[in-house]
């Protein structure tokens, strides 16, 4: 059965390919349909619908992933079909950014001070015009030398209980949530196998608007995707997914279309859109 890949990330984000480079991969793997869903930006879009051009077959959904802040944790919520070329939508997500710029260098500093001396400049250079994200801040350690793959950063140092670890301004998933649907989106919870009280909160969350959770996700068990499916139905939500692909490097990172749903969640998710935004021809 053909599946999307509802779940990728691009340099407009910290994904590591451009916006071009991940339509021709996920081309090349034979996709049908994939949503780009980097961090607080759409600024991939444009280009990603271009080069999808090439690829008559190829349905490209516009998403984001927005952070989303609980007691001791986060959720990541995804945003499908949203009305990404309005400009209260961007100013927004602009300002999403910026926290992203004030945070990273924040970790910078903690960083420092716990011997780990990464440059600021180099940090805004790999992340070039894309938010800046703790990936980038991992890759910089990485090329220092300080360890050898980027997952190490988040366990040792960045990670949401890490020593360098620095709050930003942040929804909570509620808002979130009802954000996406005002902005005329779908709202899916991403991966929530890590997510604390989950019944509970999808609940909340469905009473705001949700329409549906990752289930398919490439780190998951097949166990764990058959436990989330049966939460999915029991929750009536759509049972989402993808690679979260970012190409970083790590050492088995899933590529695009390893895992996802059936082809017709893109039709699915578009239906559930309150104000769908129009796809490129």
């Amino acid at each position: 059965m053909p599946i999307a890949d509802l779940h990728l990330h691009t340099t407009a984000s910290d994904g590591r390919l451009t916006p071009t480079q991940l339509i021709e991969l996920v081309a090349g793997r034979g996709l049908k349909g994939v949503a780009v869903t980097d961090h607080d930006s759409t600024e991939g879009l444009a280009e990603a619908f271009a080069a999808a051009a090439a690829y008559p077959d190829l349905r490209v959904v516009p998403g984001i992933e927005l952070s989303t802040d609980v007691p001791g944790n986060e959720i990541h919520v995804l945003a499908y079909y949203i009305q990404y070329t309005d400009p209260g939508v961007q100013e927004r997500l602009a300002r999403f950014r910026e926290g992203r710029v004030d945070r990273a260098r924040k970790m910078v500093e903690k960083l420092r001070e716990l011997g780990v001396e990464i440059e600021w400049d180099r940090v805004q250079a790999i992340a070039g015009e894309g938010a800046v994200g703790r990936p980038h801040l991992a890759l910089a350690m990485v090329e220092k030398g300080y360890i050898k793959e980027p997952r190490e950063a988040f366990d040792a140092y960045i990670g949401r209980n890490g020593p360098a670890y620095v709050e930003r301004e942040k929804l909570t998933p509620v808002q979130a949530v009802e954000l996406i649907r005002d902005w005329g989106g779908a709202a899916v919870v991403a991966h929530p196998g890590w997510m604390p009280d989950l019944d509970p909160t999808l609940e909340e969350l469905k009473r705001a608007g949700l329409v549906g959770m990752e289930v398919y996700y490439a780190q998951y068990s097949p166990e764990r995707i058959r436990e989330l499916a049966a939460v999915a139905a029991n929750h009536g939500l759509l049972a989402c997914g993808g690679s979260d692909y970012h190409g970083l490097g790590n050492t088995g990172e899933p590529l695009p279309g390893n895992m996802g749903p059936p082809l017709d969640m893109v039709d699915r998710l578009r239906e559930l859109a309150t104000r769908p935004a129009s796809i490129p021809a």
